[in-house]
């Protein structure tokens, strides 16, 4: 039968008494198959590492601008490693780098979770954040949620009032032209 159909006999089920086979165009089902996986990897959402290297007298306008770009990788769904780098007679300072790492922690405590306390890798003084899952936003009892942009335009609608024009003024502003 697959003969003549000018089709492939697929064995489906070895193991099943007695084998199950089909006819099908194997190429085929081989190319829907491999364009099912490509897709599925487009799809997935690939969580890389970052890293944000700082030290331990770090001026206020640097950290800041460093906690935002980790607060951005986070929001992002990113893993952020974040090191604080120690140089000569720092190392005798120790605890200026873990302060500086527990005030980024409690700065992204609603983006992200810290793995751990700080620990110390040679030089560096590491921790890990991952992102935390975003609350989504919850339905009122009533089901009808109006985002915030439709409601303004509403408002909008209500202020400005267009003018009606009956038959009556259309015509008698025809008549007098």
């Amino acid at each position: 039968m697959a003969e003549e159909r000018m089709l492939d006999l697929v064995e489906v089920a070895p193991l099943a008494k007695p084998p199950v086979c089909r006819i099908m165009d194997y190429g085929k089902y081989r190319y829907q198959l491999q364009k099912k996986e490509k897709d599925a990897r487009k799809k997935q959402k690939v969580q890389t590492l970052k890293e944000m290297k700082m030290r331990p007298k770090i001026d206020e306008h640097d950290y800041d601008f460093k906690v935002r770009a980790i607060k951005n990788f986070l929001e992002e769904g990113h893993r952020v490693k974040v090191s604080v780098f120690f140089r000569g007679r720092e190392m005798s300072f120790l605890s200026k780098g873990e302060e500086v790492l527990n005030r980024v922690v409690a700065e992204c405590e609603g983006l992200g979770k810290n793995e751990g306390s700080p620990k110390m890798e040679g030089r560096y003084m590491r921790i890990m954040l991952t992102p935390v899952a975003p609350a989504k936003p919850k339905k009122s009892h009533t089901g009808a949620s109006i985002p915030p942009s439709e409601a303004k335009s509403e408002t909008k609608k209500e202020k400005i009032k267009p003018k009606e024009e009956t038959l009556e003024s259309a015509a008698a502003t025809e008549d007098s032209a």
